[in-house]
């Protein structure tokens, strides 16, 4: 396995001669996702967190690893079976990287199962929440439990006993299943010895006790051990030797030949029931679960001893998220926040009005969502609005912006709708939302061939007086109103005549058929955000170079893109300050003399996920802000289409900075700082003092901005030094607009 810690030799390099593209210099990409993964699970064992969202991060923990294995651990079982020579930035071939991620992805599964077992139960048994282990049950209990299994779960039940007849049984991906040891013949003589009992999803995971059986207030089973202490009934007349529980996940891929289908949505609705019995990558068995029924396992599933996970609980331990959800227990909850409307959106019905004034900036989730929903509601109803053109990567379920689409589909409008159908597990939600739309008369396409519409674009066209003026709106995150009171982004309202034409060109792009068409304020992928990404970085250098401090600040989800990586590398040699909030997989190693120990990397966790995209570049002065859709990955610059936004207003950018990136290199705030190894540690005391919650304080900040009292302001990030300016110093007023 190759060291995370670079030789001493590659340490301290001679800057001069020292070449950039040595594998050694990048982290892993797939280890940095599991070491992302580490920082979740240390969320459930930092017990300033209140309990029940404690054990929410365990569950987004294995959440998470579920989808690694469906899709990184997966694409890399796939280029070794197809013999790929394709190796990492890091320099590691799949096979390689494969050996990794199990060390990793072992050690990872036993501190879960550490956390659940030795922290997280007990500490909600002693809040009165009890998962009742098969031991602990009361005669009481036993006997109404067993009058649940006869009525509501033995009748759903199909065990199929494995014989020549009976091959193994199709699994699905990432279902509860047991396998199970019996001993006896039956009324046909059949004497296999093995029975696989499949369990359907529609049965509830987890089963409260009503409380006339229970001391507690919060006493549950879980369904896997209510099957355990009946299994036997499903083998009348035969001894049960063992009951085992497993689960197998499989490669959550869709693969369509997108040059070949004449229907898109039609292949992928094809193609989605297959993603269910799609090839292994990994099985989970019960810990006491024998070698030689594993062996059996592994063979069935073609897998590898690598492939195997032991596991000391419920092989899912997603589905505890339950219990969140159901108990109604605020002192072990983070206290709500009510995301609130910018100043400027109050008292008044009429957003094409106040958008004629001022330009908007929504920080989400501290500020509402609505907004943008009332903006396409508004123009649903307005008989002069003439067309309204978004793109919809993810959306939720029952969404209200989706209902004011239809709304204005059927009021007439020219409603064009770029939605992804590719957005990966979303597929099916997303083949629903097109049909809605076509059924009432939307125009809905589905993006470029070969590239993903991940751009975050929203229009609105109206006729006032002679003149046609757009309104828009430009994100971080998706238009999903759930995850906008759950991640943080940045939404941004603007009816400025030179935005509302980038965004015109670009739907163009989209819809139509073109060259690539200069843009004023927007760079886009795949044409000029990483071109112009590297060359604002190359600026940096030459300010630098020539005895002006060079500066940049940016946060992302992922850094992965090598280009992107080196040039930050050479900006760090040239004495640029970098301040990089990198959520998740970093490639980039910071620290290393002579290479990069200009760089810090940081990642902020917390009850919100942080998902914007921003970056700030000093320029000598004259600062530039971008917001983006964009994370700084290869198929986010190369292979999608995206968008990020220059922000020229002084006042919104100041904002942007300081809300969307100082507050969190700010020297009094906790993160997880990277190091070159590759592995995080958490800073959350200075002297001896424990630093704040950089989402806490935006809570606070927003709130008292928002009810116009004083701020709190002024922060700075090391890499910043002297004082940031904006055109003319901070202005709130904005440019005149233009119709």
């Amino acid at each position: 396995m190759r060291p995370l810690v670079p030789p001493p030799s590659l340490i301290r390099p001679d800057p001069h001669g020292f070449g950039l593209d040595d594998p050694r210099l990048f982290i892993n990409r797939d280890l940095s996702l599991l070491e992302f993964n580490r920082r979740v699970l240390a969320q459930a064992l930092d017990d300033t967190v209140p309990l029940l969202e404690r054990l929410r991060f365990l569950t987004i923990s294995s959440t998470n690893l579920d989808e690694f294995f469906e899709v990184r651990a997966a694409s890399h079982k796939e280029r070794v079976a197809y013999g790929s020579s394709k190796r990492t930035s890091d320099g590691r071939s799949s096979a390689e990287t494969l050996t990794s991620i199990a060390e990793g992805a072992q050690k990872l599964v036993r501190a879960q199962y550490a956390a659940l077992n030795e922290v997280i139960l007990p500490a909600l048994r002693d809040e009165g929440v009890q998962l009742l282990r098969r031991s602990e049950w009361s005669p009481d209990q036993a006997r109404w439990i067993a009058r649940q299994f006869q009525d509501l779960i033995l009748p759903v039940l199909t065990p199929v006993g494995l014989d020549p007849s009976h091959p193994f049984p199709r699994t699905l991906n990432k279902a509860l299943n047991f396998v199970v040891r019996v001993e006896g013949a039956d009324a046909y003589g059949r004497s296999s010895g093995l029975a696989v009992l499949q369990v359907p999803r529609a049965l509830p995971r987890l089963i409260q006790i009503p409380p006339e059986y229970t001391t507690g207030d919060h006493d549950y089973v879980l369904l896997s051990s209510v099957i355990h202490a009946h299994v036997d009934q499903l083998f009348a007349g035969m001894e049960v030797l063992g009951c085992y529980q497993f689960r197998v996940t499989r490669n959550g891929d869709l693969w369509v030949d997108e040059e070949e289908v004449e229907n898109l949505l039609q292949a992928l609705q094809g193609e989605l029931p297959e993603r269910q019995f799609a090839e292994p990558v990994r099985l989970e068995v019960a810990e006491d679960c024998p070698s030689d029924i594993t062996d059996f396992l592994l063979r069935n599933f073609g897998l590898e001893a690598d492939d195997l996970f032991r596991v000391r609980g419920p092989v899912n331990l997603g589905r505890l998220s339950a219990l969140h959800e159901q108990i109604d227990r605020p002192d072990l909850k983070y206290t709500p926040v009510t995301p609130r409307i910018p100043r400027q959106l109050r008292g008044s019905d009429d957003l094409f009005e106040s958008l004629r004034q001022n330009d908007v900036l929504l920080h989400h989730p501290f500020e509402s969502f609505q907004p943008v929903v009332d903006l396409v509601r508004q123009a649903a109803s307005d008989p002069d609005v003439l067309a309204i053109k978004q793109t919809l990567y993810r959306t939720g379920s029952r969404s209200q912006l989706v209902d004011a689409l239809l709304e204005a589909a059927r009021a007439g409008k020219q409603v064009t709708v770029v939605v992804e159908l590719r957005a990966r597990f979303d597929e099916e939600r997303n083949i629903d939302l097109a049909t809605q739309l076509s059924d009432v008369g939307a125009n809905v396409l589905y993006g470029i061939v070969g590239y993903k519409t991940h751009a975050k674009l929203l229009m609105v066209v109206r006729r006032e007086g002679n003149v046609l003026r757009r309104y828009c709106h430009v994100g971080t995150g998706n238009y999903h109103a759930g995850t906008a009171r759950a991640y943080t982004d940045f939404g941004f309202l603007t009816a400025d005549r030179e935005i509302g034409e980038d965004i015109h060109r670009m739907f163009q792009q989209l819809t139509g058929l073109g060259v690539e068409q200069q843009l004023t304020h927007l760079l886009q992928s795949p044409f000029t955000l990483h071109t112009e990404l590297l060359r604002i970085i190359d600026r940096e250098i030459e300010h630098a170079q020539q005895g002006r401090s060079g500066a940049i600040v940016a946060k992302m989800n992922a850094l992965t893109e090598v280009q992107v990586i080196r040039a930050l590398y050479r900006a760090s040699q040239a004495g640029v300050k970098v301040d990089l909030i990198v959520r998740g997989a970093c490639c980039l190693r910071p620290g290393i003399p002579g290479v990069s120990e200009n760089i810090r990397v940081r990642s902020v966790l917390g009850r919100f996920l942080e998902h914007s995209r921003l970056c700030w570049f000093r320029n000598a002065g004259d600062s530039q802000v971008f917001l983006s859709s964009a994370d700084w990955m290869s198929r986010n610059l190369h292979r999608r289409v995206e968008a990020a936004l220059r922000v020229e207003d002084p006042g919104i950018a100041e904002r942007l900075l300081q809300e969307g990136l100082l507050i969190y290199t700010s020297p009094g705030m906790r993160s997880w700082i990277l190091r070159s190894t590759g592995e995080s540690e958490l800073v959350a005391e200075r002297d001896g003092q424990p630093l704040l919650d950089p989402q806490v304080e935006l809570v606070t900040h927003i709130t008292a901005s928002l009810e116009g009292e004083s701020q709190t302001g002024g922060l700075q990030s090391d890499a910043l030094g002297d004082q940031v300016s904006f055109g003319q110093g901070v202005s709130r007023q904005p440019p005149p607009r233009e119709a």
